[in-house]
């Protein structure tokens, strides 16, 4: 386990696209990117899929958070776990490795993946193009690293995991920025902050060993 600032984007895509094996035209690499709320993850897979993209290889580049596995609001209610959105057990892991399989084991058609639609804090099936030509489907989210099933098992199909490291006096006010954008009060931003995302931060953080690199941010 190395580390490297977020800021050397092309160093950290000659390392994804040397996970590719080279005698093995279909294969795919899926490489999770982990870490805390508001640490920066979409920050990192963009700069990885602009990256690609000016070196002309937008086609074998597909980026895949986790959160489009977020389950709906109604689901939430059902079992009264509304008032906590984004722990552990608000997402679909078992979705998420299915599909993962597919992606791995059905790479001669387009398998469609769920996107997050921020504005409406909802999933949307089938937003996302994991098309033939692709070869690294970046992944990222939270609990890629966690050890409770089925997250050990995506973790165990993952090339490899990087885990973006934030100083919280960077990361906090980035998150509290983010949730007053889609609706919360300044007070109701901190207080959803300080009870349920940095819970979920430090049951992220426990599982940073088990990442292959930390990424700087």
């Amino acid at each position: 386990m190395t580390g490297l600032d977020l800021t050397e984007a092309g160093d950290l895509v000659d390392r994804m696209l040397a996970l590719a094996d080279p005698q093995a035209s279909a294969g795919r690499v899926l490489l999770g990117i982990v870490g805390a709320p508001g640490a920066g993850k979409s920050t990192l897979a963009d700069a990885l899929a602009q990256e690609a993209t000016r070196r002309g290889r937008a086609h074998e580049v597909a980026v895949l958070p986790m959160d489009g596995f977020h389950l709906a609001d109604a689901a939430l209610i059902r079992l009264d776990r509304l008032d906590r959105k984004g722990a552990i057990d608000t997402f679909d892991g078992h979705g998420l490795l299915g599909l993962l399989r597919r992606i791995l084991g059905e790479p001669d058609h387009t398998v469609y993946a769920p996107a997050f639609e921020r504005d409406l804090e909802q999933p949307l099936a089938g937003s996302i193009a994991i098309e033939p030509a692709v070869r690294f489907v970046i992944v990222e989210g939270n609990y890629l690293l966690d050890l409770e099933e089925p997250w050990r098992s995506i973790r165990s199909l993952l090339t490899e995991a990087w885990f973006i490291e934030t100083p919280d006096d960077v990361r906090l006010p980035r998150l509290i920025a983010r949730h007053e954008q889609f609706g919360k009060s300044p007070a109701d931003a901190r207080a959803w902050v300080e009870r349920v995302d940095e819970a979920n931060a430090r049951r992220i953080a426990a599982c940073r060993d088990r990442a292959d690199l930390i990424v700087r941010h």
